[in-house]
């Protein structure tokens, strides 16, 4: 056993003075800062004083034992590891310990090396959980973006939905945050802690579907080399989200129905069924209707799936956000001119949030000095190198600025964004990009007619 440098630090518990002079100089030896409490009360009161990363404690103490101290360890911080150290291994105790949060338990009198790999396990464990939720994050999504009245309407509508059973079917054109929704009425639902799995039908060639949704055994066919898990299983618990329903292929838009309606199935290749507990939230821009009437779609999937239906509005019916989804998808070091804000919030957006978070992260990597001008997005607006519409707002295109100087082209900046934001200060600051306190300073000393 090596020293190592520091790994986090320790509380020990022990009432024992010989036990936990050794427990605290084998764990210091493993790289770890360790503080000692000579009884159970002592480390809940330096439980609440101080933070650790790990506490070994002795399972029998006068007053306050160790599994009170596991108690008060796992309310104040149920992902830190607690080890229990016990002179009375039996089975009995070890079972009675780990269901009350154990994290490990090891038997007196312990070893050096017993207490390095005791380390090694709550480490790993930890890590796991760490990477567990890093991964939950990751697939839910963050949280949406909730400023006009539609979007809030929905969101309304999301909360008295989340906690039932019955299954979504999420309707809007490409590109308004379908799958946002989904994450959201997973977030919002007793299945939060659950997984959220995803699935997109047209990513997923028609022979392998089954396989993706079912999972299969061994020797299923060539390839299958082991049984793996598929979606199903993946999201008991939890939401299963599939994503673009409408080009699911029809002979698998009955197995899927087959599938709700008894709820279980078999993995490919197997024959014994498999239950799982999945609410099946599903999401397209099809007009299914349509598609039934057309045959392309099965109505009676189709009513298995729309139990409670939620429409996301197109982008161009909720302008009101535009303004506020520019300043989310904006890093910290780029900012909006007035002018191209405006034209921004002029266009329709065909490809709704997606093609504005497109078109933003282009133009931060293509503007220049930090600042997004108009002259740079109009031709991706259709509007050619100079825009000639006019654009919303009592401000029209620049004049030339050439043999203008910088103070004085700075300043019209700042009496044309106010003008356009009825001379609210914060607003235009933010429409310029800089601080409010920075904008007073830049107005002192201007005329009152100019200065708002």
């Amino acid at each position: 056993m090596t020293e190592t440098g520091s790994k986090g630090s320790v509380l020990v518990a022990d009432d024992e003075p010989i036990s936990r002079e050794f427990l605290a100089e084998a764990l210091g030896m493993l790289g770890l800062q360790v503080t000692e409490a000579e009884d159970g009360l002592s480390a809940i009161a330096m439980l609440n004083e101080q933070h650790f990363d790990y506490v070994f404690t002795d399972l029998q103490m006068p007053g306050q034992d160790g599994l009170a101290v596991l108690g008060a360890s796992k309310k104040q911080d149920s992902d830190r590891p607690v080890v229990l150290v016990t002179a009375h291994g039996t089975m009995e105790v070890a079972i009675e310990v780990m269901r009350k949060g154990a994290d490990d338990i090891l038997e007196k009198p312990a070893t050096a090396n017993d207490l390095e790999l005791s380390l090694m396990r709550v480490m790993d464990r930890a890590r796991l959980r760490r990477e567990n939720r890093y991964f939950r994050r990751q697939s839910v999504g963050q949280g949406m973006l909730v400023k006009s009245e539609q979007m809030q309407q929905l969101m309304d509508l999301i909360g008295k939905v989340a906690q039932s059973k019955a299954s979504v079917l999420i309707r809007g054109e490409s590109g308004t945050g379908k799958e946002r929704v989904a994450a959201e009425l997973h977030r919002r639902s007793g299945r939060a802690t659950g997984p959220f799995v995803k699935i997109n039908c047209a990513a997923i060639p028609e022979s392998l579907m089954e396989s993706e949704l079912f999972g299969h055994e061994a020797g299923a066919f060539t390839g299958a080399n082991k049984r793996r898990e598929g979606c199903f299983e993946l999201a008991d618990g939890g939401t299963l989200f599939l994503d673009e329903i409408g080009e699911m292929a029809h002979g698998m838009q009955a197995k899927l129905l087959r599938v709700i309606q008894e709820g279980e199935f078999s993995r490919v290749g197997g024959s014994h069924a498999v239950n799982v507990d999945v609410r099946i939230v599903s999401a397209t821009n099809r007009d299914l209707e349509r598609d039934i009437e057309e045959e392309r779609f099965r109505g009676d999937l189709f009513y298995r799936l729309n139990v409670v239906p939620l429409n996301v509005p197109p982008l161009r019916e909720r302008k009101s956000e535009i303004q506020d989804l520019v300043a989310h998808f904006l890093p910290e070091t780029v900012s909006v001119s007035g002018p191209a804000m405006r034209l921004l919030e002029s266009h329709d957006w065909p490809g709704n949030v997606r093609e504005l978070e497109n078109m933003i992260q282009r133009a931060c990597i293509l503007c220049t000095g930090g600042v997004i001008q108009a002259a740079l997005i109009a031709p991706w607006l259709g509007l050619g190198v100079e825009p000639t519409v006019e654009i919303p707002g009592p401000v029209q295109p620049a004049e030339s600025l050439a043999g203008r100087s910088l103070s004085e082209v700075e300043m019209q900046a700042i009496f044309e964004t106010l003008d356009f934001c009825e001379g609210n200060r914060t607003k235009a600051a933010n429409m310029l990009g800089i601080g409010v306190r920075t904008l007073f300073n830049k107005l002192k000393g201007q005329s009152p007619q100019r200065s708002h």
